[in-house]
């Protein structure tokens, strides 16, 4: 099938299933399609092929997505970092869908609803591969290059069992010893990239799994964003509190998403910074008689402007010997998030049944973190997409029978995770991806020469033997 003929296949689908949406295809609908694309589809035609293929969300966004994949792919062949060419297919797709959805002068809020979640999954999608191609800054390795011929003279190959020459020691002894040599200035390490606050939203439903903690947070998100025009507006004021508690086991994301909100309120105009400050007990707490209020004071002074995430707080109010300093701790920390209100969040995170003995330790806990989020086990299906999601942003392709491997795997995990001590939800899946790159490597070492397909591709023999404690 050619470019031309994918695209009118695609969009085709895309009406399609915008109109289905509401389970009722209409005259004007079939008009518009055939009035877009040139066909001649009767209304028959088009109710039997819906009823024949019922098109699921899934489908069409793997429809689209072949042919948004294209675009992004001009992109990185045309080294455009803001995606100009990918940016203009969603943007048509949008404008297409809008006049679709309005083109009768009616209002159906299921089509808009179907619309505007597959566009969203779409532009998450776009949004995470340029993203990644950006930083990686990777052109000889990319995911949507066509696979390497198998002629003799066009193939790249890369000895495997030859070293590489390790660069001279030579002139970094001289620059040592010779005082008339300048010492050369390092340069300075690039700055983050600046990112909008759609990005960071994108980011944040992208992650898999956690879909009661989006739901929460994009809810809280919203109420900021009514309550900044608000006060935009002169309009009075409620006061709202941001400080949380995340509550779940160990791997669960909880940093993640508190990583990301910090940036969110930074651009929503709530901090001024958004940078994180992670600290445990051991950050906050000293050994000795008035070091704990100053050394809390000081975590607090470098996180306000941010979001200052204490985990496993719940340490701190474990113990309530004399010689414990962590209520005084807790009692440094509740003064300070009250003088830095208006340019500090503090959130505490841990096991939930810890967590509520934490928050009844002290009366001021439960008033100050009045919002609690809770970040459920990953599924075995999760964890499989967190181990695809590690190795693609990596560069990593899997052969289907590597990933049958991978999926048997963390669904055996699953269902044993009681009995694992050292069961860790997303941090199996990167441990998982970790040990998974020493066997492929060991395999490479074996082999006369190294394609760019093999560097990048991963077999059942890379997976089928590792193993998680």
């Amino acid at each position: 099938m050619s470019l031309r003929d994918y695209a009118q296949f695609a969009i085709m689908k895309f009406m399609l299933y915008i109109a289905d949406s509401d389970r009722h295809i209409r005259d004007s609908e079939v008009d518009i399609i055939n009035n877009c694309l040139g066909f001649s589809l009767t209304k028959d035609y088009v109710v039997r092929f819906v009823e024949e293929h019922r098109i699921s969300a899934d489908a069409i966004f793997e429809t689209v997505l072949g042919l948004l994949t294209v675009f992004i792919n001009a992109d990185i062949q045309d080294q455009a970092k803001n995606g100009s060419t990918s940016l203009m297919l969603l943007e048509f797709l949008d404008e297409l869908g809008l006049e679709f959805i309005t083109h009768d002068g009616q209002y159906d809020e299921r089509q808009t609803k179907a619309m505007a979640t597959l566009m969203l999954r779409l532009k998450n999608y776009r949004a995470a591969y340029l993203r990644t191609w950006k930083k990686m800054n990777h052109d000889r390795i990319n995911p949507f290059a066509p696979p390497v011929a198998n002629d003799p003279e066009t193939r790249m190959e890369t000895p495997a069992n030859v070293p590489k020459e390790q660069p001279s020691a030579e002139p970094e002894r001289k620059a040592l010893t010779d005082p008339l040599k300048p010492v050369e200035e390092k340069e300075p390490e690039p700055e983050e990239p600046d990112v909008s606050l759609e990005e960071l939203l994108a980011d944040l439903n992208s992650l898999t799994g956690l879909d009661k903690v989006k739901e929460d947070l994009n809810s809280l998100i919203n109420l900021l964003r009514i309550h900044k025009m608000r006060e935009e507006r002169g309009l009075p004021q409620a006061s709202v509190s941001l400080h949380m508690v995340f509550s779940g086991n160990p791997g669960t994301g909880k940093t993640t998403v508190a990583r990301l909100l910090g940036k969110i309120y930074s651009k929503l105009g709530v901090l001024s910074k958004g940078h994180l400050v992670e600290v445990d007990r051991s950050g906050l707490v000293s050994g000795y008689v008035g070091q704990t209020a100053t050394k809390t004071k000081k975590v607090v002074e470098s996180a306000i402007g941010g979001l200052l995430f204490i985990d496993e707080a719940y340490a701190l109010t474990a113990n309530t010997g004399s010689n414990d300093f962590g209520t005084e701790a807790v009692n440094t920390l509740l003064k300070a998030m009250e003088d830095n209100r208006n340019d500090l969040v503090v959130i505490v995170a841990g096991y939930t049944d810890l967590m509520e003995e934490f928050l009844d330790s002290n009366p001021g806990l439960r008033s100050r973190f009045n919002k609690q989020i809770k970040f459920d086990d990953y599924t075995a299906e999760e964890l499989l997409d967190i181990f695809m999601g590690i190795c693609s942003k990596s560069f990593f392709e899997l052969t289907d029978e590597a990933k049958e491997t991978v999926k048997h795997f963390f669904a055996d995990r699953v269902d044993r995770k009681e009995e694992l001590p050292g069961f860790a939800n997303g941090r199996d899946a990167r441990n998982y991806f970790e040990k998974t790159l020493t066997y492929q490597a060991n395999r490479l070492a074996t082999m006369v020469s190294v394609t760019d397909k093999d560097l990048v591709t991963i077999t059942r023999e890379d997976v089928e033997h590792v193993e998680l404690y």
